[in-house]
């Protein structure tokens, strides 16, 4: 089964690629670049994925497209960023002459402020969405429990990933092995159940 990845983000490619060891093929949509995105209007992460792979799947007829909406949900901030996690900063007026990436992690440190270690619990929160012909085939879920620190520690991985402490670990996400990282990954979760809703609603595919 190949599955076409409605998304530009080379890390989001590369955890599913890794998550997928082969399984399952992974390659991005053709031509995404020069199709328009469609409006992320929705309010839940669901929404949100469902939106994009019904959008994107019409570009790649009789293609399975895969779309996902993930973020940090921190209790502290009842939820936030939430589906608002890539654009954080903008969206909290925050300005810091650095990467989107840069400026969503400080604007998160800025938001937690005096709120102690103890009480930053927090997830990484994955939905995907597979479509064939603008018609929705399945919704895959995944979320990893964890906590936010106050200090940046590691170079690897994405977005706040250099901040989140996953459950029992170490280490912070962008510090562990990708190996170990994909184990834990909400994404690899997600693709893992969709993969099995797939393969139980959709008689047609090859395995």
């Amino acid at each position: 089964m190949t599955l076409l990845v409605a998304t530009t983000n080379p890390g989001k490619l590369r955890d599913f690629a890794t998550a997928a060891m082969g399984s399952i093929g992974i390659e991005p949509l053709p031509g995404l670049e020069s199709i328009e995105a469609p409006e992320e209007n929705e309010l839940t992460f669901e929404g949100n994925a469902t939106i994009k792979a019904v959008y994107y799947s019409r570009f790649a007829p009789g293609k399975i497209v895969i779309a996902d909406d993930s973020g940090l949900e921190v209790d502290a901030l009842r939820g936030a960023p939430g589906v608002r996690s890539a654009r954080f900063a903008d969206d909290c007026g925050f300005h810091l002459d650095a990467l989107q990436d840069h400026r969503n992690n400080a604007c998160l440190m800025d938001a937690l402020g005096a709120v102690p270690l103890h009480k930053r619990q927090a997830r990484y929160r994955c939905v995907l969405a597979a479509a064939r012909d603008g018609a929705v085939l399945a919704i895959g879920v995944g979320s990893v429990e964890g906590m936010i620190l106050d200090i940046t520690q590691g170079s690897g991985g994405f977005g706040y990933d250099p901040y989140f402490l996953p459950g029992g670990e170490q280490k912070t996400m962008a510090e562990l092995d990708s190996q170990r990282r994909m184990m834990l990954s909400h994404r690899g979760r997600a693709l893992a159940d969709l993969s099995s809703r797939l393969s139980g609603t959709v008689p047609d595919l090859t395995l």
